[in-house]
């Protein structure tokens, strides 16, 4: 049942989280705001990085960008909340907030299958397809994928969240979970959810399942062209960067589909929550790492970095200086305005 005014539109929730185990709440504050301070500072490096260094100014560093962006977006929808209710004895969200987080945790997640989706083809016409990827990979092309990427996500998200919204919930507003995540939020609902749970499904299965079957069909494609190669240096180069993708890809599918491939009634609790801790905060805190100390290309821009600072440091200065300069001839000018006088012909 998809419809009706829910009775929770003026009202709040009590996000019980891991309030069942008080002794591990403050253990828990602690490793979670290390590992949020971890995704912090490694995804803003990872973009930084790439935008210092001209030889990382490629798609796969492009999109990788855009997946570091991403997991900073991610992390932030939920994990400021969840150090909030870990640390102090307050546990609640109003119902505005609850849904805002709803929608954006289930946009930037969908967002996030479609993007690693994205990134493996690109693996893909990199390896298999070497003489055509310069024209395949375009700079328009990239551009487009990105933002294809992120409008399908908030879409797909939009559509779902508005079923959810409109579930009439029952009075006890407790969510046994630490963020307001579809499956929870569906569980206080005192009427019927079936159809609700198979939209869930469904969607998963679009922006799941056929992402990953992608994903696999595009590395099934590398493999084959990789065992072709002679070059002992190409396979090195191809399994560091496709090993860190496909190693991704598994941090963030696997405990995707325990939660979302099965009914909200299905799943047990507790487990969903420490699953739903995984990859919502240890995954966006291992990506950067994972890059960082598989990719050589990435090993290399970070001994550069000092170089590229610096050379960035002085175009900075090299700017100022002529803006300064044209605008201190502008002003000369107004004050003592140049006269140009006609030539005299001496007869």
């Amino acid at each position: 049942m998809m419809m009706g005014k829910n009775a929770s539109s003026e009202g709040y929730f009590i996000l019980l989280g891991f309030s069942h185990w008080p002794h591990l709440e403050v253990i828990l504050f602690v490793l979670i705001l290390m590992f949020y301070l971890v995704t912090l500072i490694g995804n803003l490096f990872i973009i930084v990085l790439s935008c210092l260094d001209a030889r990382l100014h490629t798609p796969m560093y492009f999109f990788l960008s855009n997946l570091s962006f991403l997991d900073l977006c991610y992390t932030t929808s939920s994990i400021p909340q969840l150090l909030v209710n870990l640390w102090g004895p307050e546990k609640t969200i109003s119902y505005a907030g609850c849904m805002i987080q709803l929608y954006f945790v289930l946009a930037l997640g969908t967002t996030e299958c479609v993007l690693l989706m994205v990134m493996s083809y690109d693996r893909y016409a990199a390896v298999c397809r070497p003489l055509h990827y310069t024209v395949l990979m375009n700079p328009r092309f990239c551009h487009l994928l990105a933002v294809a990427s992120w409008v399908s996500g908030f879409i797909a998200s939009a559509l779902h969240s508005s079923f959810t919204f409109w579930v009439p919930l029952c009075g006890h507003h407790q969510v046994d979970h630490f963020f307001c995540e579809v499956p929870a939020v569906l569980r206080l609902s005192c009427v019927d959810t079936r159809a609700n749970e198979l939209t869930l499904l469904i969607m998963s299965s679009i922006f799941v399942l056929i992402p990953l079957i992608l994903i696999l069909s595009s590395y099934v494609a590398i493999a084959l062209a990789v065992f072709r190669m002679q070059s002992s240096v190409k396979l090195q180069r191809v399994f560091g960067t496709c090993g860190s993708h496909l190693m991704v890809v598994s941090l963030f599918f696997i405990p995707i589909m325990c939660i979302y491939l099965q009914p909200p009634s299905g799943s047990s609790q507790d487990q969903g929550k420490f699953i739903a801790l995984f990859y919502t905060v240890v995954t966006p805190s291992l990506n950067p790492l994972i890059y960082t100390f598989r990719n050589k290309d990435v090993r290399g821009a970070v001994r550069r970095l000092p170089e590229n600072v610096e050379k960035e440091t002085k175009a900075i200065h090299q700017k100022k200086i002529i803006c300064f300069m044209e605008i201190f001839f502008c002003s000369y000018v107004r004050k003592f305005p140049i006269t140009i006088y006609p030539d005299i012909t001496l007869g």
